[in-house]
């Protein structure tokens, strides 16, 4: 299920960057699920997904237009912003976010889940987990500032 995902979003940024070339694009997208598969040890957990996966995408790219001898300038205005789209990147979306919530404390997770992911009001956090309302506050802000530490590689 992982590597279809993963094979969906890369069909889709390659097929931007190689317009007309579909079979470069399915050659690429092979290329980096092996590369995935092969370099999966260098993945950390505590980092998101996606990240990493586009990482590996881009310099297979690289290597491919350096392979090509390819030289491609696009206007800064003709790149489209990464978005969350299809079922593949809501998978990877909820992969990323349960690793990162993993790392919190219970409470703390869960009051980041209830509110931030759910949409719950703070008061209907605190009713369903018997908390009281200054301790989900007090659990959101903790946890997403200890989140944000970790992804700037503070952890």
């Amino acid at each position: 299920m992982l590597l279809s995902a993963c094979a969906m979003r890369l069909r889709a940024y390659y097929g931007r960057r190689l317009t007309g070339r579909i079979h470069d694009v399915e050659d690429l997208v092979q290329d980096t699920l092996i590369a995935i598969h092969t370099r999966r040890e260098s993945y950390d957990p505590a980092l998101p997904f996606t990240a990493w996966l586009y990482g590996i995408g881009r310099y297979k790219l690289i290597d491919h237009f350096r392979r090509c001898g390819i030289r491609t300038t696009v206007p800064i205005a003709d790149v489209p912003e990464i978005g969350v789209e299809g079922e593949g990147d809501s998978v990877l979306a909820r992969l990323d976010i349960d690793r990162m919530l993993a790392i919190l404390p219970a409470k703390q997770a869960d009051a980041i889940r209830l509110t931030r992911i759910d949409g719950m009001a703070i008061s209907e956090a605190a009713e369903r987990t018997g908390q009281t309302e200054t301790s989900i506050k007090v659990g959101v802000h903790r946890g997403i500032r200890k989140l944000r530490a970790m992804m700037q590689g503070k952890r």
